[in-house]
């Protein structure tokens, strides 16, 4: 098998079948808190990719000096160097997507679908694949992002991108861009790419409980390699 046939399925994994939100259910927390507009959606998972790229690389160059004991630790330092210079990035060039974002942009820093990622693959993996994981999962993280905040703009606000669909003629339901209509669509997103991927040929994959980006996440990585 090529380089490129075994690249592939770990780039397009992310996407349906392993879809962190809507598959693994990690990082659900700035999922739901941030998704009142598609613009928030992109910011977020355009940061988000930039540091999974950054420190599945980093963390897959140095996992044969890393001890053991503190990898858990040295992978989260590592992590909050990239998320650091995204930070200063964003701050710089958009203020606005900052501002938007406020503390969920920091937060990456203990995001589990970030340190889920370096615990599972790129601990045990080269820097190439360790680097097409990383682009797949943050794809995957993007589109999720993008269209539920797209649905949730649309219904809540009339509008996408700001830009006005039915606000003139439909009034909105002000109750999806807050968190009951988040939780609604978010139950109606996991439900069909659930259906999809069990027609791709997986099993849908039960919660791992970490809702919110302050669980154990070794731990919802042992349940994730069992699924796998």
């Amino acid at each position: 098998m090529s380089n490129n046939q075994k690249l592939f399925p770990i780039l397009t994994n992310g996407i349906i079948k392993e879809n962190p939100i809507l598959r693994l259910v990690l990082g659900t927390c700035p999922f739901l808190a941030i998704t009142t507009c598609a613009k928030n959606g992109i910011g977020m998972g355009i940061a988000a990719t930039l540091v999974l790229i950054g420190s599945n690389a980093a963390i897959s160059l140095l996992r044969n000096v890393i001890p053991d004991k503190v990898r858990i630790p040295a992978y989260i330092t590592i992590i909050a160097g990239f998320v650091t210079i995204v930070q200063m990035l964003v701050k710089a060039f958009l203020p606005s997507i900052d501002s938007a974002l406020g503390i969920y942009l920091p937060l990456i820093v203990v995001n589990c679908i970030i340190l889920g990622r370096a615990e599972m693959f790129a601990r045990k993996n080269s820097v190439l694949p360790s680097i097409f994981d990383a682009v797949g999962m943050g794809i995957g993280f993007t589109l999720s992002l993008v269209v539920m905040g797209t649905i949730r703009e649309l219904l809540g606000a009339g509008t996408i991108f700001s830009i006005p669909i039915t606000a003139n003629f439909i009034d909105p339901m002000t109750v999806m861009i807050l968190p009951p209509g988040g939780f609604f669509v978010f139950g109606i997103m996991v439900a069909i790419t659930n259906k999809l991927a069990t027609k791709a040929g997986k099993k849908p994959i039960k919660s791992l409980g970490c809702h919110s980006c302050s669980g154990n996440c070794s731990s919802c990585n042992s349940e994730v390699s069992e699924n796998e």
